[in-house]
């Protein structure tokens, strides 16, 4: 089933949620299109107990909100429905030792309610898709750490859900495995028309598989939208990479009031200019430094800069430390 763009894929207004005497989420309030999500915070910022509300599995203890049009306070029957449009990805193995992986996946399909004849067909069809031909009849508890991320990604998959609730799908992979299902991701996202609700530590793959991010901080929300909207413009700053002296186009950009950000490296530069300036001025600087410009380009803010902005802003906002905040690595 495939949701209109139209038609909001979360909605949440003054959610909340309390374990005991402890607050995990606080007065949420989202409303977000159908797209790829990046679900960013510190630990103990509250996103796991946020899925845990998106899968059904916990109500809120207040306020209201609506997931693939299924209202998240309805009884715990009627949320169920959630199981069957969504498709989750743990972070923990959750593998069933003894089963092959086609029978893991296809069994994951008859948890979503699909007749067993047919789970069975969509979990060789989806094994295929992620690349496991051969590896399938093997037991899921032979499978590498590659093979077992993307037999859990599979069992995702085998009931054709609208969207993904992915929590660290790249978790303990190398290198050339985690490009490997970014790759796998990209394309289902893209050529199957998924939603992907990403939670994770590492900035890349949100960078790389999202268009939209919901930062979490201390069971609240401090940002939300898309990528690119919430980055600061930034337009009088810029990166340069130059080949020449130095020390010689230094002293030309402080002439001419530029002020180096950073020069880490022997060529490499990020600088802040006067408001009038013009990027055509720098090969007038470069000509008079006898220095050659390989590359200029805008500094604009990346998402680690923007990720720890907002963080920033949100412990001053609550009268706490702005010292550096980190990014899970574990229980959320």
């Amino acid at each position: 089933m495939v949701y209109p763009l139209s038609s909001p894929l979360l909605e949440l207004h003054h959610l909340g949620r309390d374990y005991g005497s402890i607050t995990a989420l606080s007065d949420i309030s989202l409303t977000l299109p159908p797209g790829r999500i990046g679900l960013l915070g510190p630990n103990g910022a509250g996103k796991s107990t946020l899925l845990k509300i998106l899968l059904g599995w916990l109500p809120p203890s207040r306020g209201t909100g609506r997931f693939l049009n299924v209202e998240l306070t309805a009884p715990a029957h009627l949320r169920r429905q959630l199981r069957e449009r969504v498709g989750f990805m743990p972070e923990a193995d959750a593998l069933i030792p003894g089963l092959s992986g086609v029978e893991y996946v296809a069994f994951a399909g008859e948890l979503c309610g699909l007749p067993r004849r047919h789970a069975l067909r969509r979990a060789h069809e989806i094994l295929h898709l992620l690349e496991m031909d051969e590896a399938r009849y093997r037991p899921v508890e032979s499978y590498s750490t590659g093979m077992r991320q993307r037999v859990k990604l599979a069992q995702a998959l085998v009931h054709d859900p609208p969207v993904l609730l992915l929590d660290e799908p790249t978790a303990g992979l190398d290198p050339a495995g985690r490009d490997a299902l970014l790759q796998l991701l990209e394309h289902i996202a893209t050529q199957y028309n998924k939603s992907i609700i990403l939670s994770t530590h590492l900035l890349a793959d949100v960078e790389r598989i999202c268009d939209q991010v919901v930062v979490l901080a201390a069971g609240q929300v401090c940002a939300a939208g898309q990528v690119e909207h919430l980055k600061d413009p930034r337009g009088n700053r810029y990166r340069l990479q130059t080949y020449g002296e130095d020390e010689v186009f230094a002293t030309q950009l402080r002439l001419h009031n530029i002020t180096v950000l950073d020069h880490h490296r022997p060529g490499a530069w990020r600088v802040l200019v006067p408001a009038d300036w013009k990027p055509q001025h720098f090969f007038k600087i470069a000509h008079q430094s006898q220095t050659i410009i390989h590359r200029l380009v805008p500094d604009e803010e990346t998402l680690e800069e923007l990720f720890l902005r907002l963080l920033s802003a949100n412990k001053m906002k609550r009268g706490e430390d702005a010292g550096p905040p980190s990014l899970s690595t574990g229980e959320k």
